[in-house]
């Protein structure tokens, strides 16, 4: 099921990890308790580095840090193009270490090296770019009002805001969430994943060398239910931009409202649909849904794993699927042979079997995959079920791993009422080669994000958020740079006018 790299081979130079100290207020530093804790290399389960375990008075600390560099600080007050110069020197330098950066992101979370060094490290340092073209270009509006008055709007940076980062994508999400923040003029502290720390210390590093003000940008890496609750529950905390699980950005609106209702943006997890119609490329169709729910290891918040396909096409789809996904090569990260590498963590490696073990008892058909490969290392094989109902929990629930439940439909009015059977609202998938298909589906499938004919198809000018508890606020975009800032109206009667 799927064939296996030999993993033994090593296919980069190791690097040394070189930061593993918080960074608060532009120092790298030892968390006040002196703990630290192991991250984990996926491969083989072995410790790769002890990161310095952050708690809440460490955040208390970096959070001080970002409200003096807001409060008094040149960050939010330089003109924005000159903070855009700086934030260009960051993604130069970002460019520089591309190899070594991707490494990190490998051995840490399992992430494909070969993309990361095409895509994820250069895209990251292309969407800094973005947005420090734009830290100039914030704007607000006259406005003509119906009484004498002169009136107008200015746009202001909201102010200290905590980033709290998954481990999926740990160098994508870090700068989804700081590249607009650090434009619009915000300082910030930012909580890695406990399980991918080491990208987020390292860009740390690069944003002091790039002339980031100390206090801008501070990293506290730590655990969720301290560093990160901490940030959620913070005072001084103007915002919370998470990431993550429904379940947790519940506890984060919780801390927002029972502290100073901060402001909160929350992208949450999918259960996402591909609906495929009878006129689809069948090979094509298959091969996005493969990539649907298989990219990445299936470690995506809009990974597909809802696959509903027509009845005409169904039986030669599900072959086609099959042989796919037995074809895939799954092992070593470094290998640029492998389509997947492990899952992030012993955690959520179990968490994944034991759904596909659920899916069993359930009654549904396992067609392929559905078991651990190799001795070591947290590697899953991509797995299909098909004669799977809407009430199952590998229907209903997020596994966040490589596998699909594979559905057949008959109408186009089936199709959205099954697609809209969610509580997630995050991203669909439609393959038709029929525009009145694909406009009534599009329009009907309650989804922040429609792909018609292709699948992932996320960029930085698009704006990307969900419907439904796939939550709220959207990244990329100049939405996403209107999010960190504030709307202030400013009002004065006109000379000689009957106000007072």
């Amino acid at each position: 099921m799927g064939s296996q790299s030999d993993s033994s081979t090593t296919f980069a130079k190791m690097p040394t990890i070189k930061f593993t100290k918080l960074f608060i207020d532009g120092e790298f530093v030892h968390a006040l308790s002196g703990k630290t804790f192991e991250t984990i290399d996926p491969r083989n389960g072995e410790v790769i580095a002890k990161v310095a375990k952050g708690d809440k008075e460490d955040v208390d600390l970096a959070v001080k840090a970002a409200r003096v560099a807001f409060d008094h600080g040149p960050w939010p007050r330089l003109p924005g193009s000159e903070r855009g110069k700086i934030i260009m020197k960051f993604a130069d330098l970002i460019d520089q270490n591309t190899e070594e950066l991707a490494i990190l992101d490998s051995l840490d979370a399992g992430k494909l090296l070969s993309e990361g060094k095409s895509m994820g490290i250069p895209g990251a340092a292309e969407l800094l770019r973005y947005y420090a073209g734009a830290a100039d270009k914030v704007h607000g509006q006259v406005l003509k009002m119906s009484s004498p008055l002169q009136a107008y709007t200015l746009l202001e940076p909201i102010g200290v805001v905590g980033h709290i980062i998954p481990w999926n994508f740990p160098t994508s999400l870090f700068f989804t969430k700081v590249s607009p923040a650090l434009a619009a003029g915000c300082t910030m502290v930012v909580k890695p994943a406990e399980q991918t720390p080491l990208s987020a210390l390292y860009y740390a590093h690069l944003a002091k060398l790039a002339g980031v003000p100390d206090g801008v940008l501070n990293v506290v890496t730590g655990f969720g239910h301290t560093a990160g609750a901490a940030i959620s529950h913070h005072m001084d905390v103007d915002m919370v931009s998470f990431t993550g699980s429904a379940e947790v950005g519940r506890e984060i609106m919780k801390a927002a409202a029972s502290s100073n209702l901060k402001h909160v943006s929350l992208e949450l997890g999918g259960k996402s649909p591909l609906i495929v119609f009878d006129d689809a490329d069948v090979d094509l169709a298959s091969d996005l849904a493969l990539l649907g729910f298989c990219f990445n290891k299936g470690e995506v918040c809009a990974a597909s794993t809802r696959l509903y396909v027509q009845e005409g096409i169904y039986d030669e789809f599900e072959k086609k699927l099959v042989e796919k996904a037995k074809a895939l090569v799954i092992g070593d990260p470094f290998d640029p042979q492998v389509r997947y590498g492990p899952q992030v963590d012993k955690v959520q490696f179990d968490k994944i079997l034991s759904y596909i073990e659920h899916g069993k008892r359930e009654g549904a058909t396992l067609l392929t995959g559905g078991k651990p490969i190799g001795e070591k290392g947290y590697y899953i094989e991509p797995t299909i079920f098909t004669n799977v109902k809407e009430d199952m929990m590998i229907v209903k629930d997020e596994i966040f791993g490589p596998v699909v439940g594979l559905m057949k439909f008959k109408t186009v009015e089936e199709a959205i009422q099954r697609a809209n059977d969610s509580k997630y609202g995050l991203a669909a998938g439609i393959m038709t080669k029929d525009l009145n298909v694909a406009n009534t589906v599009s329009r009907s499938v309650r989804a922040g994000s429609v792909w018609i004919n292709c699948y992932f198809a996320i960029d930085k000018d698009c704006p990307f958020g969900g419907y439904k508890m796939s939550g709220f606020g959207r990244d990329f975009g100049l939405d996403a740079l209107h999010k960190y800032m504030q709307l202030k109206s400013v009002v004065t009667p006109i000379y000689n006018s009957p106000w007072l």
